[in-house]
């Protein structure tokens, strides 16, 4: 098997004068159809670095085999991404991505892309979910080209037995993982870790292991933008009582809550909106014209606001009722709640109430509490950056979780066209957006359309006008000409 030198000098404790070559022969193996990983041409976009290192006890000769970028030198200082073994003396072998002590040439259009960090966070994210045990088995950097940050304190501590390593790599170092001693997972690591950085060389898999390097991409893509089942979405609301699902548009938190309402509470709830004029009278209560037959003149008498209205209805039943407040970021909410947001306290077991500024007759009168069975779920688009900010305060109180695009739901519900046109949309935000527009990658909602005779038409009408305005507002500038030609070639369908 491809790995199996390689998997066993990884697993290895400790240093010996034959590692290096171990090493060597290990990496030798990932190329050539007779039982390599990768075609015998992805030899040449990689150089082998094993040097023997005498040992010392200053700390200073740290021994490493790494694979470096073909236009280093044999020896001496090196520059790039690569991929680096650190052997420990108690611990089997760090698995690492290192920034060359010479700098990012001649990979820096790798290491400042938005997507190699994004990739490898999510990479790691994934190992830590599967293999993580109350501690950490996988670090990624938020930048790897902050070669002046070294790695944290924090994590520095959670992998001790690498500490050589990370005194005098630990600048250059921007994903770790450390093996958990089971032979499958670090397999399973090291898989991934070579898979990404062939990649990033342009280089694929064999025929014959592509079906695995694209299952193993597409558990830690996920990772990058998980799933949210209304299961998920009920179960949060029944432990916080108020969520807010956040999300570009097209992901479907409209209807997630709505089907909530619909699903999972019986019917027992109401959707409202709010807007730029929603007001504190709106949505708590205040005084509102009188148009009683047998009012004389103007008269104002106190009426009750959304809030109260859905807290009546829902003192009514001991069962969960739901309140939505569809587009919740629309409205100014610190002058929307006022003082109602002190009720809006999921984690205190005691039972608060507020004085009201007039009687609302039953069943509140002028003292309002939230019963226990009112649930409340906001939706906001994280798109519109016109709108108001959601301010720390309200931010503590509401658990805030966000929807993401993806590729099952197109899967299911849309043609090959629209698969298509989703997966090279997605790799375009994945590769090339800030962390800011990445939040921007619109729905899968856009591309469900299964007749592919309506694929061309539908993007141009729905997809495209959007794109067109995140690129006239400035919102995607760093990467607007992927997005241009992205419209082009939608243009042609």
């Amino acid at each position: 098997m491809w790995a199996d030198k390689l998997l066993a000098a990884i697993m290895e404790r400790g240093y010996s004068k034959d590692w290096p070559k171990r090493v060597s022969a290990g990496f030798k193996d990932l190329f050539g159809s007779a039982g390599g990983r990768y075609p015998a041409s992805a030899a040449r976009v990689v150089k082998i670095r094993a040097p023997e290192m005498p040992e010392t006890d200053d700390g200073q000769n740290v021994p490493y085999a790494a694979l470096i970028h073909p236009s280093n030198p044999d020896s001496g200082v090196y520059g790039g991404m690569s991929l680096a073994i650190f052997p420990a003396p108690d611990a089997p072998c760090l698995l690492t991505f290192v920034v060359g002590t010479n700098g990012l040439a001649p990979d820096e259009n790798v290491l400042g892309r938005p997507g190699h960090a994004r990739k490898l966070n999510a990479l790691c994210g994934w190992l830590n979910s599967k293999q993580a045990r109350g501690r950490l088995v996988a670090w990624a950097k938020q930048e790897p080209s902050r070669t002046d940050l070294a790695i944290p304190g924090n994590v520095g501590s959670e992998f001790s037995n690498y500490a050589p390593a990370f005194r005098k790599y630990g600048r250059v170092l921007y994903g770790i993982y450390a093996p958990t001693g089971n032979k499958e997972q670090t397999l399973e690591a090291l898989t991934a870790f070579l898979d990404l950085m062939f990649e990033e060389r342009d280089e694929n898999p064999i025929k014959q292991f592509q079906i695995e390097r694209d299952s193993i991409r597409q558990q830690w893509l996920e990772h990058l933008m998980p799933d949210i089942s209304e299961h998920d979405a009920a179960t949060l609301l029944d432990q916080r009582r108020y969520v807010v699902l956040q999300g570009p548009p097209g992901t479907g938190k409209t209807r997630m809550a709505r089907e909530l309402i619909r699903k999972q509470y019986d019917g027992r709830g109401r959707t409202i909106q709010f807007h730029a004029n929603t007001t504190y009278e709106n949505f708590v209560g205040g005084l509102a014209p009188d148009t009683a037959v047998d009012a004389v003149g103007l008269k104002f008498a106190p009426k009750k606001g959304f809030l109260i209205e859905a807290a009546e209805q829902a003192s009514s039943s001991k069962k969960p009722y739901l309140l939505h407040i569809d587009e919740i970021n629309r409205a100014d909410l610190s002058k929307v709640l006022g003082e109602a947001i002190y009720l809006l306290e999921a984690d205190d077991s005691s039972d608060r109430s507020l004085d009201l500024p007039f009687d609302f007759g039953p069943p509140f009168g002028q003292r309002l509490s939230l019963p226990k069975n009112l649930h409340i779920i906001g939706t906001m688009n994280t798109a519109d950056r016109s709108l108001a900010v959601v301010d720390v305060a309200i931010r503590r109180r509401f658990a805030f979780q966000k929807l993401w695009p993806q590729m099952s739901v197109v899967r299911a519900g849309g043609s090959e066209t629209m698969q298509h046109a989703f997966a090279e949309l997605l790799s375009i935000f994945v590769e090339h957006a800030t962390d800011d527009a990445f939040q921007l990658m619109p729905g899968h909602s856009y591309f469900l359309d299964k007749d592919p005779n309506n694929a061309g038409q539908r993007l141009r009408v729905t997809l495209a006008p959007l794109i067109e305005e995140y690129l006239a507002q400035g919102y995607v500038t760093s990467f607007a000409e992927p997005l241009r030609s992205y419209l082009q070639w939608i243009n042609t369908l």
